[in-house]
């Protein structure tokens, strides 16, 4: 099988989560970025599914998690933030939540994303 072929080509097209879950960082990097596309609405029924995929493998993520940061998605960064900010100790992804806390964009203010990386910053969720 294709590892392109794990990835959900619907919202709710779980086939797949068992195989990816099973599989190591190191095979399952050239689909983050796809993986990733599947947070950009948690409320999607394959969103938290495909979050349980990725988590384990948060700390090598921040990469592909600035990518995310960097765009003009403000609901994306949201759940980006809400799924892998409250954990994180990445120091470069601490940084750009420091920037969004203190320095956010209208479309991450219209989103709160800056309130969501002020709570991760004062510890509102450890």
């Amino acid at each position: 099988m294709n590892l392109q072929d794990l990835v959900p080509k619907e919202k709710d097209d779980d086939r797949h989560i068992v195989k990816l879950k099973k599989l190591s960082f190191e095979e399952i990097q050239p689909i983050i970025p796809d993986l990733l596309e599947w947070l950009q609405d948690i409320n999607w029924p394959i969103a938290s599914d495909v979050a349980d995929v990725l988590e384990p493998f948060a700390d090598k993520l921040t990469p592909y998690l600035m990518e995310v940061l960097i765009s003009n998605d403000g609901m994306w960064k949201y759940w980006i933030l809400t799924i892998f900010g409250r954990e994180t100790r990445d120091e470069v992804f601490l940084k750009e939540i420091n920037r969004i806390a203190t320095n956010p964009t209208r479309d991450e203010i219209d989103c709160e994303v800056d309130m969501e990386a002020q709570a991760i910053l004062n510890g509102d969720y450890n």
